[in-house]
Formats: structure tokens, C-alpha cells, sequence
């Protein structure tokens, strides 16, 4: 038999101390300006809602909606509820007092050390917000620092904000699979975005740099953008952008 270590024939890096981890539950995440909750149509599903009446395009690229009934959009949360994969939380507002969107952990793999964001919807008074961001790097670092090893973001690669967001985010790009999904009776095209354990703690700066009340002057106007701190964390640059 030929030795099987034969350096002509590379193999990938050992991971001697590979634990699987948990996967998401139904704890509460919360941060400085968010707090993510367990989506529940009881709690949370007139208000959301409400949050959403404001315009039918953040129903665009997402595989579900738009709902235009509140009693259609609680019997969605009310089956999606139940689910363990993907699982939906609530966002909320603090200082605001109120629930401004959802977003989800789904294809979630321990096994592989893989978990994927998605399902990403913000109301329009949530976006560009300091809220919106904090939301993404509470996902993150729950993920991170649950022990898995790369965190992934798809989206439809006509979704330009979309791809914004995740390079913005610290997520490299890594291409573009094609007819890859038909939903709502479309062709999709998937661009894929990911940032790996090994990339997590320069992440996480960053965001806590950003985030910091420093980073504001008191009109609110950040002093560092978020694309500048992760910049160098990114391995790949979408070239689209």
C-alpha cells in the first residue's frame, strides 16, 4: 500500500481539536442598539408587519412575501416559528421601542462548522442604521463564537445592495454559481460571500471600532466606514463592485 502521507499529494490542514457546535437556539441575542429574539407570530408579527407597509421592494429578492394581509403574514411567521433550520429572529429597536425586521440562521451544518445568514429583512427605517449593522455583527459573532468555523452569506447576484452588504460586512467573495435557484418563477444566479474563524477576530475589531459612540460626531455621521476597517480583513473583493 502507498504511504498515504505523500507529500505529492497534499491534503488539507489537520484540525486535531474539531468539536462540533451547538446550533442556534432559542436564546435571546443582544446588543447596545439591537436585541434579536426568537421570531414568534404572536409576539412579533403585527408589529413587523406594520414596520413593513412602507414598501413592497424589500420583498424583492427574498423567497417568501409579499404578504398583503397582516393575517397572511402571522400565518407565515406562525409555520416558519416552529422550524430548526432555518431559524428566524425578531429584530428590535432599542432606543426606538420597536421591531424592525428579521433575519435567519439556515443551512446549518455543525458537523462541517458551517452556518449561513439569510432571509435578511430590514423595514426601510432599519436600513443603513447603526441597528441593521449591529444585527449582522451580533449574528456573526454568535456564530463565531459558538465554534464554527466559516459563516456564509448567498444572495441573488442581481441584488447589488446585497453584495454591498456583505463585502461591507468583512465577508470575501468567492464567485458566482449559476442557475443556481428558481424562485418566484425566476432564474437566480447565486453570488456566495463568506468569512472564515481565522478572520473573525480582525472582524471583530473592526465592528467594535465602528459601533464605538466615538465613531459618530453628534449629528450622528460616522467618522470611519465599515468597508474601510474590514478592507484588509477581506480575502476577495467582489470585482462587480
Amino acid at each position: 500500500m502507498r504511504d498515504r502521507n505523500n507529500e505529492t499529494r497534499p491534503v488539507g490542514f489537520a484540525v486535531p481539536d474539531w468539536t462540533p457546535p451547538r446550533a442556534p437556539g432559542q436564546e435571546i441575542i443582544e446588543g447596545a442598539f439591537a436585541r434579536l429574539e426568537p421570531l414568534s407570530a404572536q409576539r412579533h408579527a403585527a408589529l413587523l408587519f406594520r414596520a413593513y407597509q412602507d414598501d413592497d421592494a424589500v420583498w424583492d429578492y427574498l423567497p417568501y412575501g409579499p404578504f398583503h394581509s397582516a393575517a397572511a403574514y402571522h400565518r407565515w411567521v406562525h409555520e416558519t416559528e416552529a422550524g430548526s433550520d432555518p431559524v428566524f429572529y425578531a429584530i428590535f429597536d432599542k432606543a426606538a421601542g420597536v421591531y424592525t425586521g428579521v433575519a435567519s440562521y439556515l443551512r446549518i451544518k455543525p458537523e462541517a462548522g458551517s452556518i449561513e445568514v439569510g432571509n435578511i429583512n430590514f423595514a426601510p427605517r432599519m436600513q443603513g442604521t447603526p441597528v441593521a449593522t449591529e444585527t449582522m455583527f451580533l449574528m456573526m459573532q454568535w456564530a463565531f463564537e459558538a465554534g464554527y468555523r466559516r459563516y456564509e452569506w448567498k444572495c441573488d447576484a442581481l441584488n447589488t445592495p446585497s453584495r454591498r452588504a456583505a463585502q461591507r460586512l468583512g465577508l470575501s467573495y468567492e464567485g458566482v454559481f449559476r442557475q443556481a435557484l428558481v424562485y418566484k418563477g425566476r432564474n437566480r444566479d447565486t453570488a456566495w460571500f463568506a468569512a472564515i474563524d481565522q478572520e473573525w477576530p480582525a472582524l471583530k475589531e473592526a465592528f467594535e471600532l465602528w459601533l464605538s459612540p466615538r465613531n459618530f460626531d453628534r449629528s450622528g455621521k460616522q467618522r470611519e466606514k465599515l468597508s474601510d476597517l474590514t478592507r484588509l480583513v477581506r480575502a476577495a473583493d467582489d470585482p462587480t463592485l
